[in-house]
């Protein structure tokens, strides 16, 4: 007789770290200005890894993880585990092992941190692990063995997630002044060893099952690469008194490393089967499944916050019964990409909350499909029931569907996507009219968020100041940005966005389709937390979101203000987009939404209009046979957001944190007068890719990492321009920090900027350039 398959257990890969009240961000914060103790902060932490495993546990979860939790980063986390501490912290990391985490994260006044950039194709960002030939690996697993030993102590049942080796691997980026052509994988058979003691360490501490993270495995890969993804886990899954492993992936399909994977003496693999990486499901066929082993479903999407169709879940577990030893479910990543519970948003419009699964919500799914899956629909019948009435409410609904929306993007033609004239005419009639000299100088947008300005808009909300007196608060602000810049002598000016609370947020409340949320924060980088809107419908624009303050920072300076907008490909990106449509179509919504802002700004008299899109290399698809229709309706919604302006009007756009070498085409395509981007952390490496594509605009490679609170003098802002200098000729270069200013303090923000000017001015001389 064949056994019966035992019940189908529930779990998630990872949870929010923030807490319902974001403790997390207010306790690091504190730590870092002296207001928090080490001990506190330890505290604090420790309460929020309880409180979310007791959540899961309620929940229904059955295997709870550990070691997902992190005070900044999970790949700096693993940094530390395997001492991959660069040269330069490790004096820190000895002194005191807390402050050299956070010096690595941060930076400080006299060493630079660690580069970042974003996880695979998410808003999340990681530490760039940096290595090199001399790179020396030891085991540390003390933080990994004491949190599996809390919640063992609190009666849960455990499992230990780690980023896998191949994945931290091809994550990392050659350490500076390491021989040209190093691969960080070629370390791979030096950290194996490594990574087998804290597996043994983790087993003798009792975990039965340790998840290894290898999301770098759905992207395309080399045969030599696939085949250092058989030899890890060849060596790790023969290893002696380790536990059982799983490895997990997730974000698209596994493709050829599934192979290589199910044929490893690994026990486990954890597999996502939402969008396009439900094509897993007929490849895992294809290999003949994983007989005798554990497959975890990923069936619930875990990085976008509708409800879940549970029919179409529980027909595609039902399928894999047949393919897997034992069939657990479970969510399709870690739960850290989304908001943690939508039953805390009472402002919304119930119906469209019914419509909606953070975190917690989420976990109740895959416990309800775990329980359907092991006791058949019958058990439950009420859950299903809810289920079909809620995804009936929402593809009914009139909040969806605005006829006149359709009718405006069916009509758009390929000559609304393109400027009058081309670049190089538009380009002399730019300078005729702006008047900028060689190297201009600006920022990206923002200014410093003060608690002050924080406390305005609580005030408002809470009824202590009427709008007369918010905005007498707002224009004081723009007119000490506007003197500052004025006073430092910077070129093109912004208004600060003190009205603005963060840079999708702001236009998404004064757009039809969007809903905002309340507590919807989402972990972006460190202690930096973002509300993604929720694009639920239909998307246009009731009137101008911009052009009032606009002029008014305008009028207070005769050096040309920029107007600021966010992108259509960042709107998206940085919202929680609806599945019911082509993100093609939503995003032409959006382009022709922001065209009017822009028509708009352009009479109102603003020259220079900033179309922000650092999100554009971010939503890249992980395959590269995906890139090029992605590509084709990115840079068209971008052209057809700015194409409709005159050609004197300068169109700049924006980009960060991310890697722009295989995006450069793209970048061009966009027709874009002047692009900014983030450079200083990589030193200029963006400005060398840009000239070996031949690109043939304006470029302001940042001089002035802005995540960092260490302030750059002169000097380094000088040595990285004339880098640039390099790459970019100078009357096509521009001289910027890398991202705005919004999260850092006013003490630094003046002392920085004054030392990026005093740079370009000494510069400038260099090359016998006037001040224009």
């Amino acid at each position: 007789m064949t056994a019966k398959p035992a019940a189908a257990r529930a779990t998630v890969y990872g949870y929010p770290r923030q807490g319902r009240h974001r403790e997390l961000k207010k306790a690091v914060e504190g730590y870092w200005k002296g207001r928090v103790t080490a001990d506190a902060l330890r505290s604090t932490a420790a309460g929020l890894r309880r409180s979310h495993w007791r959540q899961l546990a309620d929940a229904g979860i059955h295997e709870v993880p550990t070691g997902d939790f992190s005070y900044y980063d999970h790949v700096l986390d693993t940094s530390v585990m395997v001492g991959a501490v660069p040269a330069r912290h490790r004096a820190a990391v000895e002194a005191d092992p807390l402050d050299g985490y956070f010096a690595m994260a941060r930076g400080t006044r006299d060493v630079a941190p660690l580069e970042m950039t974003k996880w695979f194709d998410t808003n999340y960002h990681y530490l760039v692990p940096e290595l090199g030939p001399d790179t020396v690996f030891t085991a540390d697993s003390a933080r990994q063995v004491a949190e599996f030993g809390e919640a063992l102590a609190l009666g849960h049942t455990p499992r230990p997630v780690l980023v896998g080796p191949v994945t931290y691997l091809l994550l990392a980026k050659p350490a500076p002044g390491v021989p040209d052509g190093f691969e960080p994988l070629t370390l791979l058979d030096r950290l194996l060893p490594v990574y087998a003691d804290v597996l043994a360490d983790l087993r003798a501490a009792g975990a039965e099952w340790v998840q290894l993270d290898e999301p770098a495995l759905v992207q395309d890969r080399t045969p030599a690469e696939l085949e250092a993804a058989a030899r890890a886990y060849r060596e790790l899954g023969t290893a002696t008194a380790r536990p059982k492993l799983l490895v997990a992936s997730y974000f698209d399909r596994l493709g050829d490393a599934l192979k290589v994977l199910a044929a490893s003496p690994v026990e486990g693999l954890a597999l996502d089967f939402t969008g396009s990486a439900a094509a897993n499901l007929d490849d895992l066929a294809a290999v003949g499944g994983l007989p005798g082993k554990r497959l975890v479903a990923g069936v619930v999407n875990g990085r976008n916050v509708w409800i879940d169709d549970h029919r179409t879940s529980l027909a595609t577990l039902g399928t894999l019964l047949g393919l897997a030893g034992q069939v657990d479910v479970a969510a399709s990543c870690s739960l850290l990409h989304v908001p943690l519970d939508a039953a805390a948003e009472g402002d919304m419009d119930p119906r469209i909350r019914r419509w909606l699964a953070f975190a917690r919500q989420k976990t109740a799914e895959v416990v309800t499909l775990a329980k359907g899956l092991s006791h058949g629909t019958d058990a439950i019948g009420a859950e299903l029931a809810a289920n079909r009435a809620d995804l009936a409410s929402r593809a009914g609904s009139a909040h969806t569907r605005d006829p006149a929306v359709r009718a405006r993007t069916a009509a758009v033609t390929d000559a609304d996507g393109r400027r009058s004239q081309p670049y190089a005419d538009r380009s002399a009639a730019q300078r005729a009219h702006l008047g900028l000299p060689v190297l201009p100088t600006t920022t990206i947008g923002s200014f410093p968020q003060t608690d002050e300005l924080r406390a305005a808009r609580a005030d408002l909300r809470a009824g202590r100041i009427d709008a007369a007196g918010y905005e007498d608060r707002i224009r004081d602000e723009i007119r000490e940005v506007i003197s500052f810049q004025e006073r430092t002598g910077v070129d093109v000016l912004v208004h600060g966005e003190p009205e603005r609370n963060d840079m999708v947020q702001y236009f998404a409340e004064q757009l039809t389709g969007y809903v905002a949320t309340r507590h919807g924060w989402v972990q972006s980088y460190g202690t930096r937390y973002v509300r993604p809107p929720v694009l639920a419908g239909d998307v246009s624009r009731p009137g101008p979101m911009t052009v009032r303050w606009t002029t008014y920072a305008q009028a207070q300076t005769s050096r040309p203000v920029k107007g600021m907008l966010t992108g259509p490909v960042t709107m998206l990106a940085w919202s929680f987009v609806r599945d019911d449509q082509p993100r093609a179509d939503t995003a032409r919504q959006v382009a022709l939404a922001l065209r009017d802002e822009v028509a708009d700004l352009e009479a109102a008299g603003t020259s220079v209009i900033q179309v922000d899109e650092p999100a554009l290399r971010e939503t890249l698809p992980l395959r590269a046979a995906d890139h090029a229709g992605y590509l084709a309706w990115a840079t068209e919604s971008f052209r057809l957001t700015t194409a409709g302006v005159r050609p004197d009007t300068q169109i700049h756009t924006h980009m960060c944190y991310a890697e722009f070498g295989d995006i450069v085409r793209a970048i061009d395509d966009l027709d874009a007068d002047v692009i900014s981007l983030e450079a200083a952390r990589s030193h200029m490496r963006v400005a060398d890719e840009l000239a070996a594509h031949g690109y043939p605009r304006e470029a302001g490679p940042g001089v002035w990492d802005i995540h960092s609170p260490r302030v750059p003098d002169t000097a380094e802002a000088a040595a990285l321009l004339r880098k640039g200098l390099g790459a970019i000729p100078a009357g096509r270069l521009w001289v910027n920090p890398d991202c705005g200013l919004k999260t850092r303090g006013w003490p630094e923000t003046r002392a920085s900027l004054e030392n990026l000017v005093a740079a370009a001015r000494e510069v400038r001389a260099e090359l016998g350039a006037d001040e224009g």
